[in-house]
């Protein structure tokens, strides 16, 4: 017996076939419509419901590329159940290299939205009700923030057994995060609707980091081959096993002034380390940024002006803080070429 079609916003998938489909979102000022673009890729065969999305902030755009990649994947002509790929969410801000919708609200505090609320919660519940709600598993994709980059890094709300335990140690990233769940985002709505989701954080927004994007789209081919959406073994070898971070914290900057750093991405550091030292131009009050724990440098911002207070480092706890540097390490290796940002 054949499958059915897997119909969203309207439009009918048949089984074995792909088709492009363009979500109406709202209208520009100018009256022209904007869409969110999706593709979905209806298996033949049963099996989950995969929705990988990339832009809910606007300006990051590792995460457009990944999808971009995934859907070119020569993998997917045998996928089983069903592969909704949304490259762009916040379509607004991705036109606009911003972060935030048009009204300054950041999208991914916005779920589960309404239909009567704000531009963001208008633009969330339309994605909640269009697309979000089909999934049964959910893979969304972020980098930094501006002028930030992040070391490829797993974040998800994990217990032991777990099927979202078992994507993200699928995944392949040096590093997971059993993070909290933050209120309006998507993973919040999901992870509270009992959907497995986890949060792919890599690079730095406005920028194609290569280190990023090619380990992203492995790792979704690795989760949707643990889930039963692909058959056969991988070619490459398997990523070494992720690390399971206790815990993060940023350092800040004691004064205003210029950082100069003095650690690379993905570096172990001891608790009360010099990770940079910021200054004023004439180099008359100079204040030291330490860690304050042991463990490794996940985030870095990439602006060198700082203001007293602000974040500048992001270093994870880990209990085996040796695996975890090895982790990493062997990840790094793995790249060719080498990116310097981790060097």
């Amino acid at each position: 017996m054949a499958r059915a079609p897997f119909e969203l916003a309207g439009v009918r998938v048949a089984a074995g076939s792909r088709t492009q489909i363009d979500v109406p979102v709202a209208r520009l000022y100018t009256h022209a419509p904007l869409h969110i673009p999706v593709e979905v890729v209806h298996g033949r065969q049963h099996g989950p419901v995969l929705l990988v999305c990339g832009g809910i902030h606007g300006d990051e755009i590792n995460s457009v590329e990944i999808v971009r990649r995934l859907l070119r994947s020569r993998q997917l002509q045998s996928v089983r159940g069903t592969l909704i790929a949304a490259p762009i969410v916040n379509v607004f801000g991705f036109v606009q290299h911003s972060r935030y919708l048009p009204d300054r609200r950041d999208l991914n505090r916005c779920f589960p939205g309404s239909e009567s609320g704000s531009l963001g919660g208008r633009v969330a519940a339309l994605f909640r009700e269009q697309i979000v709600d089909h999934a049964t598993h959910i893979i969304d994709l972020h980098t930094g923030a501006i002028h930030r980059t992040n070391l490829p890094q797993i974040r998800a709300q994990l217990s032991p057994g777990s099927e979202t335990e078992r994507m993200a140690s699928a995944f392949g990233a040096p590093v997971i995060l059993n993070a909290e769940l933050r209120e309006g985002s998507l993973r919040h709505y999901a992870q509270n609707r009992g959907i497995p989701v986890l949060t792919y954080e890599a690079g730095e927004a406005l920028r194609f980091d290569e280190w990023a994007i090619a380990p992203g789209v492995r790792g979704v081919l690795r989760v949707m081959r643990r889930i039963g959406m692909l058959t056969g073994e991988h070619r490459r070898r398997p990523p070494p096993a992720a690390e399971l971070a206790n815990g993060s914290s940023w350092a800040r900057a004691p004064i205003d002034g210029i950082l100069r750093p003095q650690v690379r991405l993905g570096a172990r550091v001891a608790k009360g380390e010099v990770l940079g030292k910021v200054a004023d131009p004439f180099g008359n009050a100079e204040g030291e940024v330490k860690s304050m724990a042991d463990g490794i440098v996940i985030g870095m911002s990439r602006l060198p002006l700082a203001n007293e207070g602000e974040a500048l480092f992001h270093v994870a706890r880990f209990d085996a803080i040796e695996e975890a540097e090895s982790a990493v390490e062997s990840f790094q290796s793995s790249l060719e070429p080498p990116p310097d940002s981790l060097y």
